[in-house]
């Protein structure tokens, strides 16, 4: 529990709330980073494509999934990233869509490699 403790800190991941919410199931915890890491980087692409195209509906649609998958895993600053794509889109503001996906983006930009890390340091 140590090492949890010591990776959550600074950490964009929960890793105490999370394997609270698996009850401390470490294997299920592997097999949802496992999905994660796979569906993670195609609904990301889509998103980014989207704000490619001025797609409202479709940043809608991907940033609401991607809220929800930051969610379940206890990633809570990037899910109000992706919260806050999901509203301007909604409302409209393609204005503001491009530098939200940015800081979006920034917030996401290590969640993987931390979720390999975190999976290298509690089963080695």
């Amino acid at each position: 529990m140590g090492k949890t403790r010591d990776m959550s800190e600074g950490s964009s991941i929960n890793f105490p709330e999370l394997l609270s919410r698996v009850d401390n199931d470490r294997e299920l915890l592997l097999d949802l980073f496992a999905i994660f890491k796979d569906d993670f980087p195609r609904r990301l692409q889509a998103l980014q494509d989207a704000v490619s195209r001025d797609d409202m509906k479709r940043i809608a649609t991907v940033s609401h999934t991607l809220k929800g998958m930051l969610l379940n895993l206890a990633v809570t600053r990037a899910a109000k990233g992706a919260a806050q794509l999901e509203e301007l889109a909604h409302s409209g503001e393609n204005s503001s869509v491009r530098k939200a996906l940015a800081a979006f983006e920034m917030e996401v930009r290590g969640l993987l490699p931390e979720m390999e890390a975190y999976t290298t340091e509690v089963w080695p």
